[in-house]
């Protein structure tokens, strides 16, 4: 019996070893790929945004009005990432990280215009202290014990508000209501970046036993682009009140 014990032990301990070590493989590879999402989106929307004559493809470089295009380029990475979840079962995993690569590279188009509006130090302080909010609550998210599921509805309800109150002021033009929209959508992403990255651990748990490579692939690729989407709008929202405008 104390030997029945002892390799039954054994061996729990072993799977939980190789759990631990294949949850910081794939939270490594998520991070891994948000991150040359991010460097692709900046990359395309310094590119764009400091010349003039690509910038005008889209926007008037003086107005920054957007033409024709600037309005599709400023919807597509929403209608991406609704197409990107309704056929994300349908792609192979290589398919599902180039449609990852290729939002992110419309996304820097339409965040190019930034680079016209704002100085580059304030949007190279604003990207540090995202980046450093973003890490504590994603660590916080990945190591803390409470249970953040109940937060998913509460955040999501309030994103949905907070798309609604964008539309409205795209025609009220209101500086009051902008100011409040970005204060409020700092703290919904703040949260969302905690919750969505205990949201891809714990996903990574219940899947681990399975060792089902192709759908662990497409989860670090759907877990890079969450994560990518919880930063992007932290940044965004935190450089309309800290940024300092050309």
């Amino acid at each position: 019996m104390a030997d029945y014990t002892t390799i039954r032990t054994a061996g729990a301990g072993a799977r939980t070893e190789q759990i631990d070590a294949g949850l910081r493989a794939h939270m490594n590879k998520v991070y891994g790929l948000m991150s040359v999402g991010m460097l692709m989106t900046g990359g395309v929307a310094w590119a764009v945004g400091t010349s003039d004559m690509l910038l005008s493809i889209f926007r008037n470089p003086v107005t920054l009005q957007p033409n024709i295009l600037g309005w599709v380029v400023m919807f597509a990475p929403l209608i991406m990432v609704f197409a990107f979840g309704a056929v994300l079962n349908r792609l192979s995993v290589a398919a599902a990280q180039l449609f990852f690569y290729a939002y992110a590279a419309v996304m820097g188009l339409s965040l190019a215009w930034i680079f016209k509006a704002f100085t580059g130090v304030s949007i190279a302080q604003t990207f540090l202290i995202t980046s450093i909010a973003f890490a504590g609550l994603s660590l916080y998210g990945y190591t803390t014990k409470k249970n953040l599921s109940g937060m998913g509805t509460f955040l999501m309800m309030g994103l949905i508000g907070l798309l609604v109150a964008m539309v409205v002021n795209i025609f009220l033009a209101s500086s009051a209501l902008a100011f409040a929209i970005s204060v409020i959508g700092v703290l919904i992403f703040a949260g969302l970046t905690a919750y969505d990255t205990q949201s891809i651990k714990n996903e990574y748990l219940q899947h681990a036993m399975a060792a089902d490579q192709e759908w662990l692939g497409k989860s670090a690729i759907m877990g890079a682009l969450r994560l990518y989407l919880d930063f992007i709008n932290m940044f965004m929202f935190l450089l309309q009140f800290l940024g300092n405008r050309e």
